[in-house]
């Protein structure tokens, strides 16, 4: 694009390019002029700089500078930014770092495809973590980042801790929980939950020992992002994919659902059958209320299919809790002495209590035995109307 046609889309598409900063005085400068190079639609927010900072910004009256008083960290510097420019009417904001590691000739790279998308989107620079100067701390955080956004989304990137990012303001959430760094995970991971697409675009990345001044304080900011990765894999467990997988199959008739999620879906033949044989020997063990936290987790750990897994694991559902006590009774009955007419007494907790060895066994026995079978129906049933897929 040329510089003409960049400045139009920028107009045209009402963005704007935040910089949050804080105690960058070597390269702040320098970040300013190179954005003003492609628009003056900038806004700066001085999250409490101690430096030189403020009398930088004074040499920028074109500029929409916000000074806040004490530094709460970079993403509450990011929030503030975000509500000004919402109530200056633009629609899109790209972030840029002032410690000079992001170069504003990558603007263009953003602008472009955005104008490429026929939908919102949320665009996350990736930079080279493999070049010579990138500290090995910064490329093992981001490889363990990229695993867990995985995890909560299923949307594989390469980079998602760079800060060099376009939002759209009308799509990400209005309220967020994290003030500091882990807010640039929390932000991308709940937009994606709203079924915002999130890709990355290539741009490039200085790291200066000499000019770069980081303010990621690696123990007790490591520990904030691994306390919200926690709580976020949580509601993905509990919440999302059940919601996810609900919203799919109502948008979908049965005979849809199967081709394209059972079908067509990741993985062979033997790794579907695999993925429906734990989800009904999870559904079926005596694990209450873990099933859906223990069914991903395993299908994570094996690489098996989360979507049929958590299905299979759905035979546990409420209707059949009783049927399934009974027969898990039943099948321990033997093992231990006890009374295996059970179907002739009222099935409640008291029930298994008092026979909780007969009940685990029988369980063991139930759960082992339908899911082998299970998963032997469905392989063969793959096999047949997908042969190719073995």
């Amino acid at each position: 694009m040329t510089l003409t046609e960049v400045q139009n889309a920028i107009s045209e598409k009402n963005i704007c390019v935040l910089v949050p900063t804080y105690n960058n005085e070597k390269t702040l400068q320098r970040v300013i002029n190179g954005v003003l190079y492609f628009t003056d639609h900038i806004i700066i927010v001085n999250d409490g700089s101690t430096d030189t900072t403020s009398v930088i910004l004074q040499n920028y009256p074109e500029i929409r500078v916000i000074h806040l008083p004490e530094n709460k960290g970079k993403g509450n510097a990011l929030k503030t930014g975000f509500r000004e420019a919402e109530k200056m009417g633009y629609r899109y904001a790209i972030t840029i770092d002032s410690d000079g590691q992001h170069y504003p000739d990558d603007i263009p790279v953003f602008v472009e495809a955005l104008l490429n998308e026929s939908q919102e989107i949320l665009l996350i620079g990736n930079r080279n973590m493999a070049q010579d100067g990138i500290p090995k701390k910064s490329s093992f955080g981001n490889r363990f980042s990229n695993f867990w956004f995985w995890f909560e989304t299923g949307i594989k990137l390469e980079d998602t801790q760079s800060g060099y990012r376009l939002y759209p303001l009308h799509k990400i959430p209005r309220k967020y929980f994290t003030p500091k760094f882990e807010f640039e995970i929390e932000i991308i991971v709940r937009t994606a939950w709203r079924h915002i697409p999130v890709k990355n675009v290539p741009v490039k990345v200085l790291y200066d020992p000499a000019e770069r001044v980081s303010h990621f304080r690696p123990f007790k900011d490591f520990t904030r992002i691994s306390i919200l990765n926690t709580i976020l894999v949580a509601i993905t467990l509990v919440y999302i994919i059940p919601r996810n997988f609900i919203l799919n199959f109502k948008k979908k008739s049965f005979k849809r659902f199967i081709k394209e999620d059972v079908l067509e879906s990741d993985g062979s033949n033997r790794t579907k059958a695999f993925s429906v044989a734990l989800g009904v020997f999870i559904g079926l063990s005596p694990f209450w209320g873990f099933h859906t936290l223990l069914t991903i987790s395993l299908a994570v750990l094996f690489k098996l299919n989360k979507v049929l897994a958590f299905v299979a694991s759905n035979v546990s559902i409420p209707p059949f809790i009783p049927f399934i006590i009974a027969a898990s009774l039943f099948l321990g009955a033997p093992f231990v002495g006890g009374n295996s007419n059970i179907f002739s007494e009222e099935l409640n907790f008291d029930l298994v209590k008092n026979n909780l060895l007969q009940y685990l066994i029988g369980s063991a026995i139930l759960s082992v035995s339908l899911s082998i079978i299970s998963g032997v129906a469905v392989f063969l049933f793959l096999n047949k109307t997908d042969p190719q897929n073995t």
